[in-house]
C-alpha cells in the first residue's frame, strides 16, 4: 500500500486528505475507489486508517479526509454542520473523480457514526455514489440527540437550542459545549476519556448551532433515493449512542438492493479486535460484489 498527502477545494475551503493506492497498481489503471468518511469531531488518523488498509489491500483505491474545520483541512475550527459536510463528501468524490488511477464509474462511499449517517445521506442525494456502507450510524438528527436523554432532560435541550438562536440573531455568536455531554453517551465518555486524554477540553467544543442543525438533520428521508445502489447497513446491538432502532428504521424505509448486519457489541467495540475485522470484512465484500 502506497501513500500520500493530497488537497482538494470544498466549496473554497482547502481540505486536506490522505491517498492510499493498492501496492499491485500499475500505471495505467484505473481501479474502483471508495471514500471514507468519519464522525462526530473526529479526524481522519484516528480510526480511517484501519479501514483504508483493509481496502486498499482488497485492491481498491482509498481517500480519507478531514472534514472543514477538522486535522489538516481549513475552515473555521470546530464547525460542525451535517449538510456541510455532506457538501465536503461530494466535493471529495468530485475530487476522486479526477484521479488518473480511479474509474469514475466505481465510486463506493463508506462512514462510521456521524459518517455513518452522513454517507447513506450523500448517496441518497448524489448518484455517482454507486455503493454504500454505514455503520453505527443514525437515521434521524432528532432522534439521535433526544433518545439518550430523559424527558425533562430533552426540555432542557430543546430550550438551550432556541435561546442560544436568538442570542445568535442578536449578538452574531453563539454559545459553545463539550461535544460529549451533547451526546450524552455512557460508552462516549469511556471511550474519549482515554482517547482524548492530553487534549484540552477548549480544543474539542462545539456550537449549539451544531446541536440545532443536527436535530433537523433527518438521512431517512432521502435513503429511498439510493436504491438501485447498493446499501449497507452494520449496526451494534448494544449501543447507547447511534442506538439500533435509528438503523433499523433506515433499513426499513430503504429500497433494493439493501442488507442490515447487527453485531453484539457496544458503539466503540467495532474499532477493534475481531470486530474491526468482521465489520470491514462485511464491508469490503458488499464493494467487491457492487464495485467490482
Amino acid at each position: 500500500m502506497n501513500a500520500r498527502t493530497v488537497n482538494f477545494f470544498s466549496e473554497g475551503t482547502k481540505m486536506e486528505g490522505d491517498l492510499f493506492l493498492p501496492s499491485d497498481y500499475k500505471a495505467g489503471e484505473r481501479r474502483p475507489a471508495i471514500v471514507l468518511c468519519h464522525g462526530f469531531t473526529g479526524i481522519r488518523s484516528l480510526i480511517l486508517g484501519d479501514y483504508a488498509q483493509v481496502f486498499c489491500a482488497a485492491g481498491f483505491v482509498v481517500l480519507t479526509f478531514d472534514y472543514r474545520g477538522y486535522g489538516g483541512s481549513e475552515g473555521t475550527r470546530r464547525r460542525l454542520i451535517p449538510l456541510e459536510q455532506i457538501d465536503d463528501i461530494r466535493n471529495a468524490i468530485s475530487f476522486v473523480e479526477t484521479l488518473p488511477e480511479v474509474d469514475s464509474n466505481r465510486i463506493g462511499l463508506w462512514g462510521t457514526s456521524f459518517g455513518g449517517a452522513n454517507a447513506p445521506y450523500a448517496a441518497g442525494v448524489d448518484t455517482r455514489i454507486k455503493a454504500v456502507v454505514g455503520q453505527v450510524g443514525f437515521g434521524d438528527g432528532e432522534r439521535f440527540l433526544l433518545d439518550t436523554r430523559r424527558f425533562g432532560e430533552r426540555e432542557e435541550l430543546l430550550q438551550a437550542v432556541a435561546e442560544d438562536r436568538c442570542r445568535r440573531a442578536v449578538e452574531g455568536v453563539g454559545k459553545r459545549l463539550n461535544p460529549f455531554d451533547a451526546l450524552n453517551s455512557a460508552q462516549t465518555y469511556g471511550f474519549v476519556r482515554e482517547t482524548l486524554k492530553d487534549v484540552a477540553p477548549s480544543q474539542i467544543d462545539i456550537s449549539w448551532e451544531t446541536i440545532e442543525k443536527t436535530l433537523e438533520y433527518k438521512p431517512i428521508d432521502v435513503i429511498d433515493r439510493i436504491a438501485p445502489r447498493a446499501l449497507l447497513l452494520i449496526g451494534a446491538r448494544d449501543d447507547d449512542l447511534c442506538r439500533i432502532e435509528g438503523y433499523e428504521k433506515l433499513y426499513e424505509r430503504a429500497r433494493e438492493p439493501r442488507k442490515l448486519v447487527v453485531l453484539p457489541i457496544t458503539h466503540y467495540e467495532i474499532y477493534g479486535g475481531k470486530w474491526l475485522d468482521e465489520s470491514s470484512r462485511l464491508a469490503c465484500e458488499w464493494f467487491e460484489r457492487f464495485l467490482k
